[in-house]
């Protein structure tokens, strides 16, 4: 088995995809795929799929499936789409997006949906290997950015999702509803950075701090020394301050709204209206 990871990157919401495949027998697998969404104009369009798409035909991959490292809030999932396009492929995400999914469904009031995960075609557990081919792919649920987050791990290539970024930009956000900056300090600190240092970690966004160029890929040992929110010898008490001061000055993000309600759908369309239109909702608060 040789394992290859091609990475995709959308500018406008600073998400990495990754194709991670078995150079030798084609196997493949897709994680956090990008439906690109212009929201001034309520647009959709399938650049970042058609990169995707195009990529794996030149390799002539088989897409066993596409996995969801979380239920997105800044960017609208490709999943469903790109299902669409590749036959045979499974889109899985972990067990717990059912909870995402039942602290959603009151916010946006959506009383058509259904809260037990059956939109996804596998809900993932940690005690059980996700067989895609000659790969094997291990979830370790990493709650803590959301209730439902999940890191894969690929051979020795992990895939954090929004659990951590690059050690120069730290952790993800703890201040979406049921997120827990506790439960992140312990995702981290107790499963991930008990890792080996050499398993390389592939983050789900760059967000370029300080202009620099793009980059995604670190260690386990490069966090554990790095990550300027959290090292290995940084305290609980520590870290949950920090995120809890740093989330209360973050500004929403721009994609929040669609992005959710799409998402935890497994990004099927809302049903059309009587005059064959889709809308997104949007609460409104004084």
């Amino acid at each position: 088995m040789n394992i290859k990871v091609q990475h995709f990157y959308d500018k406008e919401t600073y998400t990495l995809t990754y194709v991670v495949f078995d150079e030798i027998t084609k196997d493949a697998v897709v994680i956090d795929p990008v439906l690109n969404y212009d929201q001034a104009a309520s647009k959709i369009s399938h650049k970042s799929i058609d990169q995707i798409l195009e990529f794996t035909k030149s390799k002539q991959l088989h897409i066993h499936y596409i996995l969801e490292t979380h239920a997105h809030a800044d960017h609208l999932t490709g999943a469903m789409e790109l299902k669409k396009k590749i036959v045979g492929a499974r889109v899985g995400i972990g067990k717990n997006i059912t909870k995402v999914q039942s602290a959603f469904k009151d916010i946006f009031n959506l009383e058509s949906l259904c809260t037990n995960g059956s939109q996804f075609d596998v809900l993932l557990k940690e005690t059980i290997p996700l067989i895609a081919g000659t790969l094997e792919i291990k979830t370790i649920y990493t709650p803590g950015h959301t209730p439902a987050c999940c890191s894969f791990l690929i051979g020795d290539n992990l895939f954090t999702g929004d659990t951590i970024f690059m050690p120069d930009y730290g952790t993800g956000r703890c201040d979406f509803p049921a997120g827990s900056a506790k439960d992140l300090y312990h995702s981290i600190h107790c499963k991930l950075y008990e890792l080996p240092e050499k398993t390389k970690v592939f983050t789900g966004h760059d967000y370029q701090p300080n202009g620099r160029e793009l980059k995604f890929v670190s260690t386990i040992g490069e966090q554990k020394t790095d990550n300027i929110q959290l090292k290995a010898n940084t305290t609980e008490e520590e870290f949950v301050k920090f995120r809890t001061e740093r989330d209360a000055k973050l500004s929403a993000p721009k994609l929040l709204l669609p992005s959710v309600q799409f998402n935890i759908d497994a990004g099927n369309m809302p049903k059309a209206e009587n005059n064959g239109t889709s809308y997104f909702k949007i609460p409104i608060k004084e």
